[in-house]
């Protein structure tokens, strides 16, 4: 199961998987130039969300089909540093879809 963390450090925010930095997915889709950010609804936190559905989902049309709601609900809602899984993805997806069909 992977881990992902974010943190806002004197040097910026960091992003990782298990560790490593965590790839934001501009070659599937360009949202900001500024990088990663959260706790808010925008471009920042919109690639965020992108780059852990890429990550996590492996597939680009399902990442950038769910960015939105998955921003909104998940990444604006972060506070200055936080921890998901893959599990917890996975719960936020299904809660999200969930949510789409009622």
């Amino acid at each position: 199961m992977k881990r992902y963390v974010g943190d806002r450090t004197i040097d910026g925010v960091k992003v990782t998987v298990d560790g490593a930095p965590l790839d934001p997915g501009v070659e599937v889709t360009e949202f900001t130039k500024n990088g990663f950010e959260w706790s808010y609804e925008g471009p920042e936190p919109r690639q965020l969300a992108l780059a852990l559905l890429l990550d996590h989902l492996g597939d680009k049309d399902k990442a950038k089909a769910s960015v939105e709601p998955f921003m909104a609900a998940v990444v604006a809602n972060f506070g200055n540093e936080w921890e998901m899984t893959s599990a917890d993805i996975d719960s936020a997806l299904a809660a999200l879809s969930g949510k789409a069909v009622a």
